[in-house]
C-alpha cells in the first residue's frame, strides 16, 4: 500500500502577505468513544490501543497524558448512526471498526475529570434527535460535576440511519437542521442563562430556605419547533452555558457558528482552504455584532515525530501499512452522503449538494481550485488522520510546521487527530510540547488554581460575553403582584366544630398509599 499524503511536511507553501503574529499554540485532542477514529485501519498496528475503549482506565491515562501536555481539552466527537453509505450498507463500517462500535461520549467526562483539575472536555452532541429541555439538565450537571470544565460541540447530525432509528423517516434538509438548532440554542440560553437569578439560591438552614421561588422564572418559549414553558430544573453550574463548540463550515454553518460559538473545529487538506474557513468564521462573527477574535479556532491536523527526522519518516511509512482504502472510503462515504462504491479510484471528485456533511466533500472539490483530487487520493489523505494535514519530522521539524501553518491560516490552535493510541499524544506531549516552549510559543503551566474551561481559552470570566446571543436572549418575568392595602379588620368568624377522627382509612385510601410506597419518583 502506498504512503500516505505527506505534503505537509515543510513549510506551508502560501503564506498570507501580513505579519505572522506570535500568538501561542494551542492544542486539542481529537478523540471518540470508539475504535480507530480518524484513522480508519490503524486499529490493527500493533502498538494501538484503542481497543480498549472500554476500560476506564485507557481513558484515565489518557486523561493524565493529556493534563501533563497542558491541553485545552479533549474533544470528544460522536455519531448517532452508522457508516451505511459506503455500497448502500453497514458491512463494510462493521468489517474495518469505522466509529463503530461506538459508546456514548458523556459518560467520560466525569471519569476523565475525577483524575485531571485543569482539562477541558469538549463533548458533541446532537440536537436534532433530544429534546432542549432534558439536554439542558444533563449539561448542567456535567458542568456542576467537572467544576466549570465542559464545552458542548453543537451538532445538527448528518446521518440518515441516524434519523431512521430515531424516529424520522430521513434526516432533516441541511438547512432546516439549522432552523431547528436556532430555536433550540434560544431555549437552553433561557434555561441557562435567564430561567434562575444569581442569588436564587440561598441555603438558608435557619430560615428553612434553600431557594427563593421569588427568583426562579419560567422561560415560557413559544418557538417555531420548540414549546418550553417551565423552569430549568438545576440551579447555576460554574459557566451557566458550557463552552461552544461548532465544527460548521457550510455557509449556513458558518453563519451559525458567527452567532453562537466561542470555539470552532476546522478541517482541510491545504493552507488555502483553512484560511479561507477562518477568514469566513472570523467575517460571520463580525455580521452577528461579535468580533473576529471573539472565536478560537482549531485546525485539524495529525503530528507523527520522533528524536530524529529518519526515526520520524520510518514511523510514517509503518502507520501508512495500516491504512485500510475500502475503511477511508466508508468513512468518507458517510460524511458526504456519496456512495464512493460506485467510483473508481482515479474518478476526479466533484462537488455536489447534499443533505450530508457538505463541507467534507467541498474540502475535496470546489474548495481549491488548484487541486482536483481523484477518489483514491483522497481514500489515502484522510486515512491517515481525516481532513487535516499531516506533519511529519523531528520535533524541530514539528514545531517549524505547526508554527508556521498557524501563522499562515490565522487559527488559534491545532485539533490533534491520533494515529495511534496513545502513542500519537504521548509523542506530542514528550517531544513536541518542550520545544515550542523553548521558543516561547506554548504555556509553560497550568493556571494557579483551577479554573472554568471558559477562563482558561478566553481570560475573561466564567460567562459568555456580554455581546453573545446567549446573554442577550430574554425571557418574560411578570411583574411582581402587590397586595390591597388592607381595611379594618373584620370579626374572625366562629371555628367549626372538629370533626371526629376516624377509627381506620377508607378502603380506596389504603390502596392508594399501598401503591405509592410501591412506585419511584
Amino acid at each position: 500500500m502506498s504512503t500516505a499524503n505527506s505534503t505537509a511536511t515543510g513549510t506551508p507553501a502560501s503564506k498570507p502577505s501580513s505579519t505572522p503574529t506570535s500568538k501561542p499554540v494551542r492544542f486539542n485532542a481529537f478523540t471518540m468513544n470508539t475504535v480507530g477514529h480518524q484513522s480508519p485501519g490503524l486499529w490493527t498496528h500493533p502498538r494501538d490501543e484503542s481497543h480498549r475503549y472500554g476500560d476506564p482506565d485507557y481513558w484515565q491515562d489518557l486523561a493524565r497524558l493529556l493534563e501533563r501536555g497542558l491541553f485545552d481539552s479533549v474533544f470528544l466527537a460522536d455519531v448517532l448512526g452508522v457508516y451505511d453509505v459506503f455500497g448502500a450498507s453497514h458491512d463494510a463500517a462493521l468489517r474495518h471498526a469505522v466509529q463503530v462500535p461506538l459508546n456514548d461520549p458523556l459518560a467520560l467526562v466525569p471519569l476523565m475529570a475525577s483524575v485531571t483539575r485543569h482539562l477541558g472536555f469538549g463533548v458533541t452532541c446532537a440536537l436534532t434527535y433530544e429534546p432542549p429541555y432534558s439536554f439542558a439538565r444533563r449539561l448542567s450537571t456535567l458542568d456542576h460535576l467537572t467544576r466549570g470544565r465542559v464545552g458542548w460541540n453543537i451538532v445538527t447530525g448528518y446521518l440518515d440511519s441516524a434519523a431512521r432509528n430515531l424516529g424520522q423517516p430521513a434526516q432533516k434538509a441541511h438547512d432546516e437542521r439549522y432552523d431547528l438548532a436556532d430555536d433550540y440554542l434560544e431555549v437552553v440560553y433561557k434555561l441557562w442563562e435567564h430561567s434562575w437569578e444569581d442569588d436564587a439560591v440561598r441555603r438558608d438552614k435557619t430560615g428553612r430556605i434553600f431557594t427563593d421561588p421569588g427568583k426562579v422564572h419560567p422561560i415560557r418559549h413559544a418557538g417555531p419547533h420548540y414549546q418550553v414553558p417551565g423552569i430549568h430544573l438545576c440551579e447555576p453550574s460554574p459557566q451557566r452555558t458550557p463552552v461552544l463548540f461548532q465544527a460548521g463550515a457550510s455557509s449556513r454553518g458558518r453563519a451559525f457558528a458567527g452567532r453562537h460559538a466561542e470555539c470552532v473545529f476546522v478541517s482541510g487538506p491545504s493552507v488555502n482552504v483553512v484560511r479561507d474557513a477562518v477568514n469566513g468564521l472570523r467575517a460571520a462573527a463580525r455580521a452577528a455584532g461579535r468580533a473576529g477574535e471573539d472565536l478560537i479556532i482549531y485546525g485539524q491536523a495529525l503530528v507523527i515525530t520522533a528524536p530524529t527526522e529518519a526515526q520520524a519518516r520510518d514511523k510514517l511509512a509503518e502507520y501508512s501499512q495500516h491504512i485500510d482504502t475500502e475503511a477511508a472510503l466508508a468513512l468518507l462515504s458517510g460524511w458526504t452522503g456519496v456512495d464512493f462504491s460506485r467510483y473508481p479510484l482515479d474518478a476526479t471528485i466533484d462537488y455536489l449538494d447534499t443533505q450530508a456533511g457538505r463541507s467534507a466533500l467541498a474540502s475535496f472539490s470546489s474548495a481549491d481550485p488548484n487541486r482536483r483530487w481523484t477518489v483514491g487520493e483522497a481514500a489515502m489523505f484522510i486515512g491517515l488522520g481525516g481532513r487535516g494535514p499531516v506533519l511529519v519530522g523531528d520535533p524541530g521539524q514539528v514545531a517549524d510546521q505547526l508554527i508556521a501553518w498557524q501563522d499562515a491560516t490565522g487559527q488559534d490552535g491545532f485539533n490533534l487527530t491520533y494515529a495511534v493510541a496513545p502513542e500519537t499524544f504521548r509523542d506530542v506531549v514528550d517531544l513536541v510540547v518542550p520545544e515550542l516552549q523553548r521558543r516561547g510559543r506554548y504555556r509553560s503551566s497550568h493556571d494557579t488554581a483551577p479554573v472554568t474551561l471558559r477562563q482558561r481559552l478566553f481570560g475573561a470570566g466564567d460567562r459568555l460575553r456580554e455581546n453573545h446571543p446567549g446573554r442577550l436572549t430574554r425571557i418574560e418575568v411578570p411583574a411582581p403582584v402587590v397586595a390591597p392595602s388592607p381595611g379594618p379588620a373584620a370579626a374572625p368568624a366562629p371555628a367549626p366544630a372538629p370533626a371526629p377522627a376516624p377509627t381506620s382509612l377508607p378502603e380506596s385510601l389504603s390502596t392508594n398509599a399501598v401503591s405509592q410506597s410501591e412506585s419511584t419518583a
